[in-house]
């Protein structure tokens, strides 16, 4: 064999051991996305003030079992949940959508199996008792203009003690008045914390009830966090882009 030869196989062996590790090293990130945690990122404002449009976070796919939809494309390999673990009420959801099992949406876990829940006058009202929601300092919203909007700012907590901010973005809105939705068994009821600039639960057209089935993970806690004044070419930007202050900050 000529020092060519050996050169060529020598090539060919770490091209192989190359792919081989790359092989893995995609593997190994599928089985963690599918199994522990999944990335997911904020592009609505419909969970303001609790999560921000440019917020990155991590969701944990074990914290309610795994379903067809824990995997990428949502594959139709088995129905219902395995190793199913129950959702807590005040949980921050990621799920897919029922009306088309397609897309991700995130929303505040409210009403569970049985549950009756109703908008009055911007009040939510649980099994017919108000829950208790306390005016806060008001949410301070700034553009990339730098205009400035107050919204009013309410602490709602929920009877198992959950505790967390909403917001009344326009008083008396279509969905601050509602009729009385009761929760199918093996269902969920979701509402974003933004309550007038939220597709949730309310609009059975667009979300309606969730099965168990539809949900995807419980987010845990924010990675990154980015204004988005900043364009990707704008490296000298970027410090100044990023809200250092929700890094590592756990979703609650």
């Amino acid at each position: 064999m000529t020092m060519t030869d050996n050169i060529k196989k020598a090539g060919t062996g770490s091209l192989g051991e190359n792919a081989r590790t790359i092989g893995y090293a995609l593997l190994i990130a599928l089985v963690i996305r599918a199994l522990l945690f999944q990335p997911f990122n904020i592009p609505s404002s419909s969970m303001v003030p609790t999560l921000l449009i440019g917020d990155y976070l991590f969701v944990s796919k074990y914290s309610y079992g795994y379903s067809r939809h824990s995997l990428p494309f949502s594959p139709p390999l088995f129905d219902g949940r395995i190793l199913s673990g129950q959702p807590t009420r005040g949980d921050v959801v990621v799920f897919k959508k029922p009306t088309d099992n397609r897309t991700d949406f995130i929303k505040r876990l409210i009403g569970l199996p049985g549950d009756t829940i109703q908008m009055k006058h911007g009040v939510l009202y649980l099994n017919d008792q108000p829950v208790p929601r306390v005016r806060v300092e008001d949410f301070v919203a700034r553009d990339n203009l730098g205009n400035v909007q107050r919204i009013p700012q309410y602490r709602e907590t929920l009877p198992n003690g959950v505790s967390y901010t909403t917001l009344d973005l326009i008083e008396e809105s279509v969905t601050d008045n509602t009729g009385v939705y009761v929760v199918p068994p093996g269902h969920y009821f979701m509402m974003g914390d933004n309550r007038d600039n939220s597709a949730d639960s309310r609009v059975p057209s667009v979300v309606g009830y969730v099965p168990f089935e539809n949900l995807v993970g419980k987010a845990e806690i924010i990675f990154f966090s980015t204004d988005g004044s900043a364009h990707f070419w704008e490296i000298w930007n970027w410090p100044s882009s990023i809200r250092w202050g929700r890094i590592f900050k756990w979703v609650d």
